[in-house]
């Protein structure tokens, strides 16, 4: 298990990519309106349009294993609360579960 991404959730896609691209010189891998990437080193920076789940400022961690699966079944025996199972979403499969502050983290199988 790594820290794959975080996850800021922006108002504004472009004022987002100017100010970390611009301001503080990080590099842009990808750009699009609906998720851009800068890197950062192991753990990239990813954009997403805010919606009323994930308003504008807030953040959610990206984690990534190998085996999805394995995971998904041992973290529900030990008591991890899934909001939702592993799904193929865009071409990797991930699945949400909250951490005990509530905080939702996707977990996705592409390291």
């Amino acid at each position: 298990m790594r820290l794959n991404y975080a996850i800021k959730f922006v108002s504004d896609m472009d004022a987002a990519i100017a100010f970390y691209s611009d301001t503080l010189g990080m590099t842009l891998l990808f750009q699009s309106p609906f998720w851009s990437e800068f890197d950062s080193g192991e753990t990239k920076l990813a954009l997403h349009p805010a919606s009323n789940e994930n308003p504008a400022g807030s953040v959610q961690l990206g984690l990534c294993t190998p085996d999805i699966d394995g995971f998904h079944s041992t973290g529900q025996a030990e008591g991890l609360v899934f909001t939702s199972p592993p799904t193929n979403v865009h071409g990797t499969r991930i699945a949400r579960f909250c951490d005990p502050d509530g905080a939702e983290i996707t977990v996705s199988q592409a390291c």
